[in-house]
């Protein structure tokens, strides 16, 4: 008798591990399906602003090109800020792991 109750305790203790396992694995896909819809609804708004941003930047760097004679700094200049960046928003940037680059970095020689 007494060797069936630690085997039916030991059944029930197993069975409530891979229960938790199997609780904190779903609550696991339900966090990361969450930052997936958010970052999905992010760029609805984010995408289309980005790529306005970036194509209004490279015509205006066109014209600092034309308007300076040629001066590759200052086109470079508005290029790299507008053009460069993030253009999609990830899961990780929702979560915090990654910046999300609006603006591209200038890197002045």
């Amino acid at each position: 008798m007494r060797r069936k109750m630690v085997a039916a305790v030991g059944v029930v203790c197993l069975w409530a591990q891979v229960a938790g396992a199997a609780r904190t694995e779903e609550e696991c896909y339900w966090s990361q399906g969450g930052y997936g819809l958010v970052s999905v609804l992010a760029n609805l708004l984010y995408m289309p602003t980005k790529v306005v941003y970036a194509s209004l930047g490279a015509i205006t760097g066109g014209l600092a090109y034309v308007l300076t004679v040629g001066d590759e700094d200052v086109s470079d200049a508005v290029w790299s800020r507008s053009v460069g960046g993030t253009y999609v928003v990830t899961p990780a940037m929702v979560r915090g792991d990654e910046d999300v680059l609006f603006f591209g970095e200038h890197s002045a020689d």
